[in-house]
């Protein structure tokens, strides 16, 4: 793409790789610690729910050593066996964390919650409980945090709302970081809220109900990021708003006159592949246009989200592309 001082000239890059892998360790880190201190409560007070809580934080842990293999797979360099690079092992490596999370999180909490139905057990050490759901509330928040700021960054180039942009971003890593975060938090409070009515009632269906909450709670997220990581494996296509600015970038360059065909689809978070139907400014025979095609590829692939390009020639009958709020007379409407 040419360079330009107008950043939204060029489609714009949502964060940058070294903030993805930063939130991804600080998510690790926090799971990790979580993870212990609730085993440690759940083996000292029985608590049906605290144990959904100890799995669901030992498949967080687990997921995020998938999402750091995720990010340092999908940032290989491209080569000749892949020229559209290796982005895609992104999706395949959190598809595999979101997997993870149903079966290890979202399956073992609702087995636990359906077993402790109507079982008997001492009350447990209530204390211990809210002190540890306490503190993988503040670890979690913390965590869920970095998560967030990634993603109002990102959210606020594309001028989207940061639960929009969570939804649509290419970047699958912190889509995973922030729900899951985002589920912890919650299932925090219903683990909480299981504790409580278990103390208040003596009834332990309560914990093992919470148990179940939690459980389903990581099953709807399990599903939404298996089903979002499927759409970008079979090819994603770009959004009408990245479409447009793409085709205005290209317009802008000084050797292409139109384009009658534009089509962008992701390979990997925050790169696309670009297949494009142009008429070149001149009259070259066909020799010549052939280098040129080629060279315009080269010079376009040096834009940071452009991973791969096609440049092909317009025939003179295809009617011209515009861009919203133009008419095909801005740029001429045949090849002449």
């Amino acid at each position: 793409m040419t360079e330009t001082s107008d950043p939204d000239s060029t489609p714009p890059t949502e964060v940058s790789e070294g903030e993805s892998t930063l939130t991804v360790i600080i998510a690790f880190v926090a799971n990790a610690l979580i993870a212990i201190a609730k085993t440690v409560a759940a083996l000292l007070t029985g608590s049906a729910s605290m144990v959904a809580e100890a799995a669901h934080s030992w498949a967080d842990t687990g997921n995020e050593i998938f999402l750091l293999i995720a990010e340092k797979r999908g940032a290989k360099p491209r080569d000749q066996n892949h020229p559209r690079g290796y982005g895609r092992e992104t999706y395949v490596w959190s598809m595999f964390a979101a997997v993870g999370l149903f079966t290890a999180g979202a399956v073992v909490s609702v087995l636990h919650g359906v077993q402790q139905i109507g079982a008997t057990e001492e009350s447990p050490d209530y204390l211990l409980n809210y002190a540890v759901l306490a503190v993988a509330f503040v670890l979690e928040g913390t965590s869920f945090r970095q998560a967030l700021k990634q993603a109002r960054g990102g959210a606020a180039r594309f001028e989207l709302h940061p639960l929009t942009f969570i939804s649509q971003t290419s970047n699958t890593t912190l889509r995973a970081v922030f729900l899951e975060d985002f589920a912890a938090l919650i299932g925090l409070i219903l683990a909480a809220i299981a504790v409580a009515l278990h103390e208040i009632t003596g009834a332990a269906v309560w914990d093992a109900l919470g148990s179940i909450a939690v459980g389903l709670l990581l099953a709807v997220v399990a599903i939404f990021l298996i089903n979002r990581n499927r759409e970008f494996l079979v090819g994603q296509s770009a959004s009408p708003t990245l479409r447009a600015k793409t085709l205005a970038s290209l317009l802008e360059h000084p050797e292409i006159e139109r384009i009658t065909y534009l089509h962008l689809e992701f390979v990997g978070p925050m790169k696309y592949f670009v297949v494009a139907a142009v008429d070149l400014v001149g009259n070259d025979d066909e020799s010549h246009l052939a280098v040129r095609l080629r060279r315009l590829e080269s010079e376009i692939e040096q834009h940071d989200a452009i991973e791969d390009i096609v440049l092909t020639l317009s025939t003179p009958s295809e009617p011209s592309l515009t861009l919203p709020g133009s008419s095909p007379s801005d740029r001429g409407s045949d090849g002449s």
